[in-house]
């Protein structure tokens, strides 16, 4: 357990390059420390937090093949803000099932005080669980379906990166992000939704 606030980040793809993007996000107004490549189960990510010098916010990255994992890690780092990237069939082999695999990533949740999620909205499992329990946490979703309280549209596409329209608070931002891919604009939408919690100003994180 650490003073500062933590960033916990699980999901079946994609954690490693939406754990950058937060990151850098971040380091816009606080000196961050994150999880280096993927150690992120319950060898390496110990290692990350005895890496701690003279940070303000730690970005941890949670990985797991099994259920009770993901529960130790965050018992362990105690999370402040928990991000949930999608709900895929990676570990479905050994899980069973996706729902089983939602319920693995969900014990991020088990080690945080006051739980604060972001989650994307566009993932089946994760909507309909938004669904269900909107009234008992405090969750900010993301992603390109109506709904989504930051919301990407109107995404076009090129070949060394692509631009979309973020609508954060009514307010409508645009986006270039350097890097091509559909999944980085939702990457990037993740990223400005822990910005809207840490209180960065949106055109600092779009930066």
């Amino acid at each position: 357990m650490c003073n500062i606030p933590v960033v916990a980040i699980t999901g079946s793809v994609g954690k490693t390059s939406t754990k950058d993007m937060i990151a850098s996000v971040l380091s816009q107004k606080y000196k961050v420390l994150k999880t280096q490549g993927n150690y992120n189960n319950e060898i390496g990510m110990p290692f990350t937090l005895l890496s701690l010098k003279d940070e303000e916010v730690m970005v941890l990255e949670m990985g797991m093949n099994s259920f009770g994992e993901i529960s130790l890690l965050s018992r362990i780092a105690k999370p402040d803000v928990a991000v949930i990237t999608n709900i895929g069939t990676a570990h479905i082999g050994l899980l069973g099932s996706r729902e089983n695999i939602l319920k693995a990533k969900l014990e991020i949740l088990e080690g945080m005080k006051i739980p604060r999620v972001i989650i994307n909205y566009d993932n089946d499992l994760l909507n309909e669980w938004y669904e269900k329990e909107k009234n008992n946490y405090n969750i900010i979703t993301y992603g390109t379906q109506q709904g989504s309280k930051v919301l990407g549209q109107n995404a076009v596409f090129h070949e060394n990166g692509s631009t979309c329209e973020a609508v954060i608070d009514s307010k409508t931002y645009n986006v270039h992000i350097p890097v091509g891919g559909e999944h980085f604009v939702s990457n990037s939408l993740c990223a400005l939704s822990v910005a809207k919690i840490f209180e960065i100003p949106v055109e600092e994180a779009i930066k």
